[in-house]
């Protein structure tokens, strides 16, 4: 690979794992917030919130608006409002300044997310498209997994402020990196008429693959739901204990990422598609019937894997088949579908956990299980849902 392909995976690879890293390292710095600015803990939430509603809301704009100015430059800029918020988050005198600048962050974030994907295409040859999509993944996930233990260290050492100051130097090293390595923009090819959002979506194929990507992701967010509940409350283990736990998920995606791309390579993404949906159901039957750690884990282990697989093998169809002009919207919408699923798991699943474990607060171990196993059932219901969808989705060339 040419030096200039390298640094251009190295800028991707930075921006979606600051990306990811923007939403786990806040979560830990919320009771010190709430302290600091002496606010209720629904107050400082929105701190969290504010970021994920502002790449949900923007993410696909964010895409069609790189498909028109330029992939590359609007992910430099992505990246440079992204470092910019964070220094702004650094130095805010109160909460309210804090929400606001955590909107702007988001807002890169969107930008940043929808302009990774949508530019492996113009970085790395088609082949290679899958092993990519698996490395974007896994630093998703280790994104995910290094913001609480990370974040708590910034914050014993330096305090709040650091969760966000950290951000600046990253989105400054990923943005130069970009303007260095990424191939400059070419000129937009003009696009027929009515070539948009609802163009795209005429395709079977694309919108197979994207509800596929939103039910998968309902499941994975039933277990950081229900698996907090189910450890604590079911299995009585300390915070520590339960935060070790709930980092395996994380860790699995982190290590399976690579190597679910290179099996998409090499089996094809129709293939593996199906077999990541296998895998995930395998894990979901098993935590419908978990009964102690050791099987818990277990599940959580194939349940993770299998999502690995799916996801390496379903983004690299979706972004393989779409017509390079409309990269960008194309992936904002894969993205904004994986977000969706996982608003509907945290609330669709979670009110189904919430119904069958009444009062979880001073519920029984077996009452807890049994939450688990019900709301594992549903989402077993729902990767077959999406097994049969892929089952039926027929690989297409390029989406016209």
């Amino acid at each position: 690979m040419h030096t200039s392909s390298r640094g251009g995976l190295v800028s991707l690879c930075l921006s979606m794992l600051l990306a990811a890293l923007g939403t786990s390292i806040a979560n830990v710095g919320l009771p010190s917030l709430a302290q600091a600015f002496n606010a209720s803990f629904h107050a400082t939430q929105w701190v969290v919130l504010t970021y994920l509603l502002a790449i949900t809301a923007v993410i696909v704009n964010a895409g069609r608006l790189g498909d028109r100015l330029g992939r590359r430059r609007l992910l430099i800029a992505g990246l440079l409002l992204f470092a910019l918020a964070g220094g702004l988050c650094g130095v805010a005198p109160g909460l309210r300044w804090l929400i606001a600048a955590r909107s702007l962050q988001g807002l890169g974030a969107a930008i940043m997310m929808a302009m990774t994907l949508a530019m492996v295409g113009d970085t790395v040859p088609q082949a290679r498209t899958a092993r990519v999509m698996g490395l974007l993944g896994t630093m998703s996930a280790v994104g995910t997994a290094m913001g609480p233990g990370v974040g708590g260290l910034l914050l014993s050492v330096w305090g709040w402020r650091a969760l966000f100051l950290v951000g600046m130097p990253l989105g400054l090293l990923a943005a130069a990196l970009a303007w260095r390595y990424l191939p400059v923009d070419q000129p937009p090819a003009p696009l027929a008429s009515g070539t948009g959002i609802w163009r795209s979506l005429q395709s079977t194929s694309l919108r197979a693959g994207l509800a596929m990507s939103a039910l998968v992701s309902a499941v994975i967010m039933a277990t950081f739901v229900v698996g907090p509940f189910y450890l604590s409350r079911g299995l009585g283990l300390d915070p520590a204990g339960m935060g070790l736990a709930m980092a395996v998920g994380p860790g699995v995606a982190a290590l399976t990422g690579i190597p679910a791309g290179r099996l998409s390579e090499r089996f094809g993404s129709h293939v593996m598609t199906l077999v990541g949906l296998a895998v995930c159901g395998s894990g979901a039957l098993s935590l419908c019937l978990a009964s102690g750690l050791v099987t818990y884990l277990a599940s959580l282990i194939t349940l993770t894997a299998g999502y690995s697989l799916f996801q390496a093998a379903n983004n690299t169809a979706v972004m393989s088949e779409a017509d390079a002009a409309r990269r960008g919207t194309i992936s904002g919408l894969l993205n904004l579908s994986r977000n969706l699923g996982l608003i509907f798991g945290a609330s669709a699943l979670g009110a189904m956990f919430a119904w069958t474990t009444p009062d979880v607060t001073h519920a029984t171990p077996q009452s807890v299980a049994d939450g688990l196993h019900a709301t594992f059932t549903a989402a077993f219901a729902l990767i077959l849902l999406a097994s049969a969808m892929a089952w039926r989705r027929q690989p297409a060339r390029q989406l016209a």
